[in-house]
């Protein structure tokens, strides 16, 4: 903690007190002068035998002094920003540069300092309206401009707004467009929680009209009830009720879903229902860290149950966490596989999946999966890792082609001691079944949806009638 000023001066007159002090302790230190001797004497006489003393005196109280003012000086400077001498001017180009760098190290891509520069004075032309004259050359030409910039705006205020402002633009304008983008601590935790599946907006007890201390037949019995009353509604209204009581019930109406809600927020990934006469359909709605559990659990439940067919549900999914991807593969292709690749800066990244088959789902030897222009990130790479492993037959449409991973980077200079920063930045490009980016260009499915003669090719992979009845009512919504 630094003093304040008051604080430091007042241990600048003690020492003073305290020096005086020595010298009078000092004095009475010195022996009865045999013979009394003129004043000016007896101080000279004085100085020489205690020479040595009054030196050392001096020259402590001389670093203590220096000390004291280096201290007042370092905390005018600091002036709250947590940043030891820097300007309140030059700090937020300090945090602009801090992005800069941040970029430079964690960007998907080998960005050039000249292209990087260019975004940085385009955002100042469009933020302060005005053309600069020369564009910098490099980083310290980039530092002296930002510098110049800020400090022409007088207030603290806008001075801070246009420093933020600046960075979400730059992050924004990088490829690919609005990807990547600059955070505060209440958007990476809304980030994170969406990741996780947790929407604090919605109580799914409320939505069904249960509380935590229901018994699971009466939760059962309170879904079925709602769905009897809201299904001969057709009103929009009325179906989003219903929607919403199945989103409450696919939760609460699982143990363990709803114990881990309970305790985290979280809702369930994992939907599953078996079609007769042997088909186990599983809709995976994200993919999140609770995914993994969920998903054997989930087929766990059915394994007393004389199943042949898997119809995996990608339609829809937007993703969530890649870094579960290395174990939950490895149920489908078996461990210390090449599950999939990532692209970072020029160099392809493999990850080698981390679990082996997934017992429960050895019984399963037809797999349908479904994709379709809604299905996303990591979503995507599932159906490129299973399609390229040849662990099923891909049905759908091409996905949305979202091949990206991002991640947060904290940011340590402080503009704001309210608030914290971080860099939200596409760190890596995801690869498909055949090596090329999944970013703008999606998974191919291997079956095609809009083809007429769908059902007749997924006989041919699978000569089996009521697998292709099974998928027939699940594109129908049925």
């Amino acid at each position: 903690m630094i003093p304040s000023e008051i604080n430091l001066l007042a241990k600048v007159k003690l020492l003073a007190s305290r020096k005086n002090n020595l010298a009078y302790e000092a004095s009475h230190l010195l022996p009865p002068a045999p013979t009394k001797l003129p004043l000016g004497q007896q101080v000279n006489q004085h100085l020489h035998k205690h020479n040595s003393l009054y030196r050392w005196t001096g020259i402590v109280t001389a670093i203590l002094l220096f000390f004291t003012l280096g201290v007042i000086i370092g905390h005018s400077y600091y002036q709250g920003n947590g940043n030891f001498g820097l300007s309140k001017q030059n700090v937020y180009a300090q945090f602009l540069l801090e992005i800069y760098d941040t970029v430079k190290d964690n960007y998907w891509d080998k960005i050039d300092d000249k292209k990087l520069i260019k975004l940085y004075t385009l955002g100042v032309e469009k933020l302060t309206g005005q053309p600069q004259n020369t564009t910098p050359a490099d980083r310290d030409e980039l530092k002296q401009m930002l510098t110049g910039v800020i400090e022409n705006i007088s207030d603290q205020d806008k001075q801070k707004n246009l420093t933020v402002t600046l960075g979400n633009l730059v992050l924004a304008n990088l490829s690919p467009f609005e990807r990547s983008r600059l955070f505060t601590s209440k958007t990476e935790k809304e980030l994170r929680d969406n990741v996780s599946n947790i929407d604090k907006t919605v109580d799914l007890y409320k939505t069904l009209g249960v509380d935590k201390n229901t018994p699971p037949d009466k939760i059962k019995q309170t879904y079925e009830q709602k769905v009897n009353e809201l299904a001969k509604d057709k009103s929009p209204e009325a179906q989003k009720k219903l929607a919403d009581a199945g989103r409450a019930f696919a939760t609460l109406g699982r143990t363990d879903s709803k114990k881990f809600y309970d305790q985290s927020g979280a809702e369930t990934t994992v939907l599953s229902r078996v079609i007769e006469p042997d088909i186990f359909y599983l809709q995976l709605k994200k993919i999140s860290p609770q995914t993994f559990d969920e998903f054997q659990t989930v087929t766990a439940m059915v394994t007393d149950k004389p199943l042949t067919s898997l119809i995996l549900d990608l339609r829809g999914n937007i993703g969530g966490a890649i870094d579960i991807l290395p174990y939950f593969l490895g149920f489908f292709i078996g461990q210390d596989q090449y599950g999939y690749e990532l692209f970072h800066q020029g160099e392809p990244e493999p990850f080698k999946t981390k679990t082996g088959w997934l017992p429960s789902l050895a019984k399963y030897k037809k797999v349908v999966v479904l994709i379709d222009g809604q299905t996303q990130s990591s979503a995507e790479v599932i159906a490129a890792t299973i399609k390229k492993y040849n662990v099923g037959v891909v049905i759908g449409s091409t996905t949305k082609g979202w091949g990206t991973v991002e991640n947060t980077f904290p940011l340590k200079t402080t503009i704001d001691p309210t608030e914290n920063y971080s860099a939200f930045l596409v760190h890596s490009l995801t690869l498909r079944d055949d090596n090329q980016p999944i970013e703008g260009r999606g998974v191919n499915p291997t079956i095609k949806l809009s083809d007429k003669n769908w059902p007749e090719q997924l006989m041919t992979y699978y000569n089996y009638g009521p697998l292709a009845e099974a998928v027939k009512q699940i594109i129908a919504g049925k």
